[in-house]
């Protein structure tokens, strides 16, 4: 099996019938974060993410991206990951901050929070949305049908979801449907930062005109993942929430929801759908 995939024994039972299998199954596992910084002598611990291995250091990029401890990749000098040698640390992910970031901005140790529904969301405000705006030329305008396409192609790139049904997905797109990136992961938020790391890393932050696609449904802190990217609509798979919805508006961002076989509902930037 690969890295994101794993076999497990099953039992299966239909009615009054059973029988032994096996299932594949998505694999979640820990990836510890540290940081060094230039002015400080220690090693920081920013936290544990459980995560689906693959695409670890767009993972992390697009994390401290979001929790704006990195703009670009000028702030960065080296993300390492190695294999991790206790079970219950898992994999390191060791990030080398240039002198261009604020080391008085880092966060304090956290304790080793763990988790694969948000990374470090601790972070994240309504007020941090503003380092989003005014990153975008004017507000574009979508086709009905080009959106209606998105989910499809986002599902034409779910591979370990096929195998395995347990991955959210997500995927950016430019203005013209070209996919920018696209990643699987066990946490819907680990997905948004692993392709929002990829655009970074190949400097395509802020991604003006491009539309986050996602598996799922849609909060807040994935508006505002997309917001702070630069990003100009998210289209969704499922439904958002009233603070995905409050924030989408205010951030200036489309937001569709409900994508799927040719219909979805539109929450906000209703005025740039055309036919």
């Amino acid at each position: 099996m690969n890295k994101q995939v794993a076999i497990a024994a099953v039992k299966r039972i239909a009615g009054s019938e059973s029988r032994v299998d096996q299932d594949l199954v998505a694999v979640e596992s820990p990836l510890t974060l540290t940081v060094s910084h230039p002015a400080r002598a220690t090693v920081r611990t920013l936290g544990v993410l459980m995560r689906t291995p693959g695409s670890d250091q767009d993972l992390v990029l697009g994390l401290l991206h979001a929790e704006g401890i990195v703009r670009t990749m000028a702030d960065v000098v080296s993300v390492e990951v190695r294999a991790g040698e206790e079970a219950d640390v898992g994999d390191v992910a060791h990030v080398t901050l240039a002198a261009t970031v604020d080391h008085d901005a880092l966060p304090g140790e956290r304790g080793l929070i763990t988790t694969s529904a948000c990374g470090l969301c601790g972070r994240l405000s309504v007020q941090s949305l503003d380092r989003g705006r005014g990153r975008s030329a004017p507000a574009p305008q979508f086709s009905a049908d080009a959106l209606a396409s998105l989910p499809a192609l986002l599902r034409d790139g779910q591979t370990a979801f096929a195998e395995t049904g347990g991955l959210h997905a997500a995927a950016l797109f430019d203005g013209s449907g070209q996919r920018i990136a696209l990643a699987e992961d066990v946490g819907r938020h680990n997905a948004v930062d692993k392709v929002v790391g990829a655009a970074l890393r190949a400097g395509r932050v802020p991604a003006s005109g491009s539309v986050l696609v996602v598996s799922g449904r849609v909060a807040f802190e994935i508006v505002q993942k997309a917001a702070l990217a630069g990003a100009a609509a998210i289209v969704a798979v499922g439904a958002p929430s009233n603070l995905a919805i409050d924030a989408a508006r205010a951030a200036g961002l489309m937001l569709v929801g409900f994508a799927r076989d040719g219909h979805f509902n539109v929450y906000a930037g209703m005025e740039r759908v055309t036919s």
